[in-house]
C-alpha cells in the first residue's frame, strides 16, 4: 500500500462526561508526534426510544465518524467509558454497523488499540478494553497494547494497563487526567502512528 496525503490514524471515541474525550485529545497528539495525521471522531448517542434521532452534527466536540472514515483509516485507536464492564452501547452500535468493512476486508492488517475510563480503579476497565478488541480481531486488525517500556505503567496510581491506556474519573466523573495517564495516552497514540506508517511502506 502506498503513502498518500489521506493517510491518517482514526481516534474514535464515545464520551459521556468528558474523560474519554480528553484521553482522545492526548492520544491524537501522540499520533501526530509520529508523523501521521490524526482524525478525531466520536459516535452519536443511542436511545431506547425508537423515535429518537441524533442531530446530524454534534453540538460540541469531534464530528461523528462515518463508516467510510473507519474503512479508510491507516490505523485505529478506539475508546469508550466502561459500562458494566463493557464498551458503551453507542460505540457497540457504531461498530455493529461496520459489516461493509468486514465484508470488503478494509480493516485487515491495520494496527489498532483501545482505551477506556471508569469511575473506580476496579470498575471493569480491562474487561472493557478486551470487549472492544473482539470486533477488531474479527475485522482482521493487528492489536497493539502498551509495552512496559512505558515506565508510567509501573508508576501510575490512576489508570493504565498493558491492554491499553485507562483513566479513573472518580465517583463524580470529575477527576482530571494525571501526568502518567496523559503520558500513556501520548505513548499509545505515537505507537499506533508509527505502526501504521511502517505497514503503509
Amino acid at each position: 500500500m502506498s503513502r498518500s496525503e489521506h493517510d491518517y490514524v482514526l481516534v474514535l471515541y464515545y464520551s459521556k462526561h468528558g474523560a474519554t474525550a480528553a484521553m482522545a485529545k492526548h492520544i491524537a497528539l501522540g499520533v501526530e508526534m509520529s508523523g501521521i495525521n490524526a482524525l478525531v471522531r466520536t459516535v452519536p448517542e443511542i436511545s431506547s426510544i425508537c423515535e429518537a434521532v441524533a442531530e446530524t452534527v454534534p453540538s460540541c466536540g469531534a464530528l461523528y465518524c462515518t463508516q467510510d472514515e473507519l474503512a479508510g483509516c491507516a490505523g485505529l485507536v478506539m475508546g469508550s467509558p466502561t459500562h458494566f464492564g463493557n464498551m458503551a452501547g453507542a460505540m457497540k452500535h457504531f461498530i455493529d454497523g461496520s459489516s461493509s468493512s468486514w465484508m470488503s476486508g478494509a480493516m485487515i492488517g491495520k494496527p489498532a488499540s483501545v482505551f477506556s475510563s471508569s469511575s473506580s480503579l476496579h470498575g471493569g476497565q480491562e474487561s472493557t478494553l478486551l470487549s472492544m478488541m473482539l470486533p477488531l480481531f474479527h475485522h482482521g486488525m493487528l492489536l497493539a497494547g502498551l509495552p512496559y517500556s512505558a515506565t508510567q505503567l509501573l508508576q501510575t496510581t490512576g489508570g493504565g494497563t498493558p491492554y491499553g491506556v485507562t483513566h479513573v474519573a472518580g465517583r463524580d466523573s470529575d477527576r482530571e487526567l494525571d501526568q502518567h495517564e496523559i503520558a500513556l495516552c501520548k505513548i499509545q497514540g505515537k505507537r499506533i502512528g508509527q505502526l501504521a506508517q511502517q505497514l503503509l511502506l
